[in-house]
């Protein structure tokens, strides 16, 4: 299990490289959520070695609504380029 979480944060290291770059707003935007998703499934994950069920709730709260913020904003974005 150490073994996946660690590979799970690897693969966390790329979306972040991603977003420090200097690009465009709409790929920032995308690395991102995808951080986002990363980090909630590494709670998840840790929340079930651990057999904390409250941890748990806090992933599945940040997986679900924690993106809806982020396309809020890129909304919000798209309306002030135009």
């Amino acid at each position: 299990m150490t073994v996946l979480l660690w590979g799970m944060v690897l693969a966390l290291l790329i979306p972040i490289a991603v977003a420090c770059r200097p690009t465009n707003v709409w790929h920032r935007l995308a690395a991102f959520s995808s951080v986002s998703s990363k980090v909630a499934l590494i709670i998840l994950v840790v929340s079930v070695v651990r057999d904390d069920w409250m941890l748990g709730l806090v992933g599945v709260i940040v997986l679900s609504a924690g993106n809806a913020g982020l396309l809020l904003l890129a909304n919000l974005l798209r309306e002030v380029e135009q």
